[in-house]
């Protein structure tokens, strides 16, 4: 049973443009601190350590929904795996906004997927994904 996996993103005052939104670059690096929770900290609790020895981003396609301003609630990540190959691996996200309330509001602000590589840094070249590295995407997987 594949299901998402969600985390908490801050965002920083400095985040803001003039325009008092996050901007592309900044949203990039909200996905990059998201998708690390899930493959640094959450595969490292699941026991699979490979893809902290090396990872590469193959491509990125960022989708704007509506801005994202900073507040201290920051966003909310919620992230899935697709398009599992022997030698690479898709991660989506959706960033959701705070609502009124104390949840989050369903309609993502951005929806964007990043396409990544395993990668061995001694021989300099990408590698196959592990079975480890597999059994633990399978728990976010979806069809794309």
């Amino acid at each position: 049973m594949s299901s998402t996996y969600d985390v908490d993103v801050a965002v920083r005052w400095s985040d803001q443009d003039p325009y008092q939104h996050v901007n592309h670059a900044k949203v990039v690096t909200l996905l990059e601190d998201a998708r690390t929770a899930l493959l640094f900290d959450a595969a490292a609790r699941a026991g699979v350590a490979a893809f902290e020895a090396g990872l590469l981003v193959a491509r990125v396609d960022v989708r704007y929904r509506r801005p994202i301003p900073w507040t201290r609630r920051g966003v909310h990540a919620r992230m899935w795996a697709h398009s599992v190959r022997a030698a690479s691996f898709t991660v989506g996200y959706e960033l959701l906004l705070p609502d009124d309330g104390n949840g989050w509001d369903p309609k993502p602000a951005v929806t964007a997927d990043t396409q990544l590589v395993p990668y061995d840094l001694a021989a300099a070249r990408p590698r196959r994904l592990t079975d480890e590295e597999r059994t633990f995407l399978a728990r976010y997987e979806v069809s794309a």
